[in-house]
């Protein structure tokens, strides 16, 4: 069984190789260590599995579900990420991901998540389930922040964050007038004026 684990951070990427390996001795661990990559060895080799993280340098974890699952890509898909679900569970699911986990979890809750998704099925905890089960009932022209497309999303996450667009640009490795656009359609969007507003709006949503 061929698994890849893609996350920046050396440590975290051995420490799961360590713990999968307890529970599947016969498995052959392929790494990135950014999203890029992650993404290119996907689309050119076959694996059982792919553990990914969100943040990750030059592309997002995000963005690899999304753009794979566009290209055809069949490889089963799991997040786990430092990231809250209450921010990123569904738009992870929604983009094609077969599971969603924080890092807080536990080793035994993720070989659960990694036995149920090598099974075929989607993995989700009780708490995503129930975030499932009230985005069916929400009314989301109420909530300005959920017509935000993934992209602009992390925009506006960044901005409330107190990065500068250069800044944002050079950490998703976009131009900066290509951010300015994300900016302005979020603003419009969300109906706000600046970026003191989006600010205040993401404080008062929990969104930072």
């Amino acid at each position: 069984m061929k698994v890849l684990i893609a996350d920046n951070h050396y440590v975290v990427r051995k420490g799961l190789i360590q713990i999968v390996s307890i529970e599947y001795p016969e498995v052959v661990f392929d790494e990135a260590a950014n999203g890029r990559d992650a993404y290119k060895k996907l689309m050119e080799s076959n694996y059982h599995l792919a553990i990914l993280d969100i943040t990750m340098p030059e592309m997002s974890g995000l963005d690899v579900v999304r753009e794979l699952r566009k290209e055809g890509c069949k490889t089963p898909l799991f997040v786990l990420t430092a990231q809250p679900e209450a921010q990123y569970a569904l738009r992870v699911l929604r983009a094609g991901a077969s599971g969603f986990l924080e890092k807080s979890a536990s080793g035994g809750e993720l070989i659960v998540a990694i036995n149920r998704i090598l099974s075929g099925k989607k993995f989700i905890t009780e708490s995503v389930a129930e975030l499932l089960a009230n985005d069916l009932l929400e009314d989301h022209s109420k909530i300005q922040h959920e017509q935000l497309s993934d992209r602009e999303f992390e925009v506006l996450k960044l901005i409330s964050s107190g990065k500068k667009v250069s800044e944002i640009a050079e950490k998703l490795c976009l131009s900066v007038p290509t951010i300015s656009t994300y900016r302005r359609r979020l603003l419009e969007k969300m109906k706000l004026r600046n970026n003191a507003e989006l600010m205040r709006y993401a404080m008062n949503h929990k969104l930072v």
